[in-house]
């Protein structure tokens, strides 16, 4: 998807700026993940957090995320079932 928006609109502002915008509307609106929006920005996903922590906008932490981070200590550390 391509969205164009006049450069006079955004005088002053950097792209990576209007990325980091654009991610935190998203991530907010919970239609990017923490992952998604952090990869967008151009950000590790503790930076990205830590931008939040400073517009002291609350994290959403939802079931995609649970299953992505079991997959992960899963991939880290083996099934701990067995």
């Amino acid at each position: 998807m391509t969205i164009e928006i006049p450069d006079h609109l955004l005088e002053g502002r950097t792209e990576s700026d209007i990325k980091l915008q654009i991610a935190i509307a998203l991530f907010q609106a919970e239609i990017f993940t923490l992952a998604q929006a952090s990869r967008f920005a151009g950000k590790t996903r503790w930076d990205f957090q830590q931008v939040l922590g400073r517009l002291k906008i609350p994290m959403h932490y939802g079931i995609q995320e649970v299953e992505q981070d079991l997959k992960t200590i899963e991939k880290l550390f083996g099934d701990s079932s067995k």
